[in-house]
């Protein structure tokens, strides 16, 4: 089965893997057939993890993807961190024009880096470890910010992400989720809608309309909802990639497409859980 998602659309090895994932066929780069998805080979309890203190031959294994995800939310803090600590308390007007520059930059940066890296054919390490330092400073801002406005926020929105990254994971393992076309399709959907919506949110701002999408009403709060749920679904959707690539056996290099996107999708929901508890908190 094909993908829909523009970040494993790119992957040539990723859409060989699909197309032979229910089959039991030969990936085309290893000369060895490997379980087809859905076969106990392909249980997320026997995914491969390469042998300790051995080279795993250039194939992605669950490990790499860990260990390459790790790396890139650990810039994502880095960037986070020094960005929070360079702004400072935020007290006075001017402190809130530099956080504006500091977010822009940020996720203006992180925006056309994830562009990049969505639709590039060969994944760059480089360019993922960049996307994840940009992100990192947008969200440094933007947390200083929030925690100025509600102390504690921080911290509680962090930890209900790595909460909802775990909940996510045991779901889709126990209760055997699978993801088909349909499903990938609305939440490709969704998620560029809502990007969509809030570059026009953007746009309108720049001209004195200000969106309720965004805003502390009722609206903005069921907005908030809504793509927090869509940022679980997109997780669902990272999981079946990194299963179907271990299974498959795809390059190793293809863990950092995994880790590319994985880091997406947590940020996607931090931001949104940010979003609903300030909205809690100001009522």
């Amino acid at each position: 089965m094909k993908s829909n998602n523009p970040v494993f659309t790119r992957s040539e090895e990723f859409n060989r893997a699909s197309s032979n994932a229910y089959g039991n066929q030969t990936y085309s780069g290893g000369g060895a057939a490997y379980p087809g998805y859905g076969d106990t080979g392909s249980d997320p309890a026997t995914w491969g993890t390469g042998t300790p203190g051995q080279l795993d031959q250039g194939r992605m294994t669950v490990d790499s993807v860990v260990q390459k995800t790790a790396v890139s939310i650990l810039l994502v803090f880095a960037a986070a961190f020094v960005t929070w600590w360079y702004v400072g308390d935020v007290t006075e007007t001017a402190d809130l024009g530099r956080i504006g520059a500091l977010a822009t930059v940020g996720a203006g940066g992180a925006f056309i880096l994830s562009l990049v890296n969505s639709f590039k054919r060969v994944i760059s390490p480089a360019l993922v470890m960049a996307f994840a330092v940009a992100e990192g400073v947008a969200l440094g801002a933007i947390s200083a910010l929030f925690e100025a406005q509600y102390p504690g926020i921080v911290m509680s929105a962090v930890l209900g992400t790595f909460a909802a990254f775990a909940g996510t994971l045991a779901a889709y393992k126990f209760l055997d989720i699978k993801v088909g076309d349909k499903f990938r399709r609305g939440v490709i959907a969704g998620m560029f809608g809502m990007v969509g919506l809030g570059l026009l949110s953007l746009v309108l701002s720049l001209f004195g309309v200000q969106s309720p999408l965004y805003g502390n009403g009722p609206i903005g709060f069921l907005f908030a909802v809504a793509g927090l749920v869509l940022g679980i679904f997109m997780l669902i959707l990272d999981f079946d990639f990194v299963e179907q690539g271990v299974a498959a056996g795809l390059p190793e290099r293809e863990s950092w497409r995994a880790a590319f996107a994985l880091t997406v999708s947590l940020v996607w929901i931090y931001t949104n859980l940010l979003r609903i508890l300030a909205i809690i908190r100001g009522d």
